[in-house]
């Protein structure tokens, strides 16, 4: 991990539309590894990319990039360092990183000035990019709807597993409820086939039009593979290990869905 990102002046920075932040219900669903990938794969196509590790309690977006961060965001909340100071890079990735602070409960408490203060940091910054990832914490918790009202949008990841399912719901209806204005989608991710991918999003779609009367947008799937494991042991991104992989190929598709929508925007 570099100190210090390269220098773009020649590209545009946009300043509103730009913020997704990747949610989960409960843990387990692979919603830190596609949040890896989704920026990687956004990079990929010569956007600047921010991936900001916003699980305040058990970061560990570090750990699966293998980087060992100089400065990450326990020194920006304790006022060592301002959030600016805190971007690394990835080389691997073409990538810029916010490293959390793994293990630090008091993090995951945040008063709710200090967190504001460190949301009014994030949004300057967030001019800097074409698109700023923020990697949420599970749950449902205070902090963690905080960090996910500031994103333009929300990717809700599921998977088939019915706890998944329905704490995904939970997410999606408390969401929708404080925050209608903003856009939520959902993808189905560790599925054995596109037509199971499907039936888990009809699944929650189900519910939330029941409800809630809101269809949240279907993203896309993310087909159950071996390689994704291999990946994350290795601590490398699956488009440089296995980018011909049927994961690595679904989150692609994905990416190009993501900027499509971006670019409808302008």
């Amino acid at each position: 991990m570099s100190e210090t990102s390269p220098v773009t002046p020649d590209r545009p920075a946009r300043t509103k539309g730009n913020i997704i932040a990747v949610a989960s219900g409960k843990g387990g669903v692979g919603k830190t590894w596609f949040s890896i990938t989704l920026a990687h794969a956004l990079a990929m196509v010569d956007r600047r990319v921010l991936l900001f590790d916003g699980d305040l309690g058990l970061a560990n977006m570090d750990i699966q990039l293998g980087l060992a961060a100089r400065t990450d965001l326990g020194a920006v909340l304790a006022g060592r360092a301002s959030l600016a100071q805190a971007v690394g890079y990835c080389d691997d990735g073409g990538f810029d990183v916010i490293a959390g602070r793994s293990g630090s409960g008091a993090l995951a408490n945040l008063a709710s000035n200090r967190l504001q203060s460190l949301l009014d940091e994030l949004a300057l910054l967030a001019a800097n990019y074409d698109y700023v990832i923020l990697d949420l914490g599970a749950g449902v918790e205070s902090t963690v709807r905080r960090l996910a009202y500031a994103a333009d949008q929300i990717i809700v990841v599921v998977t088939d597993e019915p706890t998944s399912l329905t704490d995904g719901y939970a997410f999606i209806k408390i969401a929708h409820n404080e925050r209608p204005e903003t856009s939520i989608k959902v993808v189905t991710n560790m599925v054995n086939s596109t037509t199971e991918g499907e039936r888990t999003y009809n699944t929650l779609n189900k519910a939330c039009q029941g409800f809630l009367k809101y269809s949240p947008e279907h993203l896309g799937i993310v087909r159950r593979d071996d390689k994704v494991r291999a990946a994350i042991r290795a601590q490398q991104s699956i488009l440089n290990r296995a980018p011909d992989s049927a994961a690595a190929e679904d989150v692609k598709q994905i990416a190009r869905r993501v900027r499509r929508g971006s670019a409808a925007k302008v």
